[in-house]
């Protein structure tokens, strides 16, 4: 049986999400290790990490650009090398990555293949929506922070033959969503005052505001702030009218898969988001640049507006991953692989 080693990023929820649903179907094939870069998520992994690293972090400024400065001198590089020179990825037969660094590098420098399958690897085509002003730095990132041999991409629509769409978690897709009365608000840029100040002014309108500075739910006007948890955020999404929220990827994804209205703030100076915000205009999604007087006239009218984007993503991922392992072990071919229904081939990233 083949031994695969999936790292994944841990610094955000989504990519800790996708592992939960990934890692489940590689096991069926083969031995599974999963490393672990960076560990800052709200969402909790269900299976044992054998590798832990710190990793690369980025350090932003106080107005979300990331500061090179500060994060050269926040980040151990000669730790990160020795990291990267010991991780024994000889030892696998495959190594999966989504958009962790340290393996992904680890496996450059010995000259083992190295296939990225995440949101990031998705960028790696210039097919991918970007907004009007790229940014040359955000561009760097994406390409060589966790560079691959291969990639198998996942965002919103299907812009390359590599790119998918979203793997929407399980919870999410056993949902039936109905329409309730409050509106979900979940933008962690913000502090908890500055989107009080603002939400309030909507005095008919009830929110749900998920916000990491209270640790039990409180009510303040029409405002009923909840703490972070994912089955407590993944209910009010389940039944609000319409969700308030960063650019980021899996929020957004599965509130156009639960059919849900939609308005994204994406996080300034955070390239990828400015890239998702791009990517959902495109789609007929209202895009607010910032929290202010401006945006909250374009919330206003997207209370009372009746146009929503509905997108109902199929569930892919056992085929993807199917089709990615027979390329990669030609005689893995169990009872249980449907090789007549695989995917276009996972194109390389050379």
């Amino acid at each position: 049986m083949p031994k695969i080693l999936y790292a994944l990023q841990g610094t955000g929820n989504g990519h800790v999400a996708r592992a939960r649903e990934v890692v489940p179907l590689l096991k069926q094939y083969a031995d599974v290790d999963v490393m672990l870069g960076g560990d800052q998520s709200q969402v909790e992994l269900d299976f044992p990490v054998k590798y832990q690293s710190k990793g690369l972090t980025f350090i932003y400024n106080q107005k979300g650009r990331i500061s090179l400065l500060k994060t050269l001198l926040k980040n151990n590089l000669l730790r990160l090398l020795k990291e990267i020179i010991q991780l024994p990825v000889h030892q696998y037969d495959l190594v999966i990555n989504d958009f962790e660094c340290v393996s992904a590098w680890s496996c450059k420098l010995k000259g083992k293949t190295c296939v990225a399958m995440g949101h990031q690897a998705a960028f790696l085509k210039k097919t991918t929506p970007r907004p009007k002003r790229q940014s040359w730095l955000g561009e760097f990132i994406l390409k060589y922070y966790a560079p691959p041999n291969k990639a198998i991409g996942f965002h919103f629509d299907k812009y390359s033959s590599n790119t998918f769409t979203p793997v929407i978690r399980k919870e999410i897709r056993e949902m039936e969503p109905v329409t309730g009365e409050h509106f979900t608000v979940y933008l962690p840029a913000y502090g908890l005052k500055e989107q009080i100040k603002w939400l309030s002014q909507f005095t008919n309108t009830h929110w749900e505001l998920f916000s990491k500075e209270v640790q039990s739910p409180q009510q303040i006007g029409k405002v009923l702030v909840r703490p972070i948890h994912a089955q407590t955020f993944a209910e009010s999404l389940r039944t609000c009218q319409g969700i308030l929220t960063s650019a980021g990827f899996e929020s957004p994804a599965e509130a156009l898969h639960l059919g849900k209205k939609l308005l994204v703030i994406p996080i300034a100076g955070q390239y990828e988001q400015l890239c998702n915000a791009a990517a959902l205009q495109r789609m007929g999604v209202p895009v607010a640049q910032t929290l202010n007087s401006r945006s909250c006239r374009l919330i206003g009218r997207w209370i009372y507006s009746e146009n929503k984007v509905a997108k109902a993503f199929p569930y892919i991922l056992p085929q993807i991953i199917e089709n990615l392992l027979v390329q990669e072990f030609s005689a893995l071919k169990p009872p249980h692989l449907h090789t007549k229904t695989s995917l276009l081939p996972v194109n390389s990233n050379s």
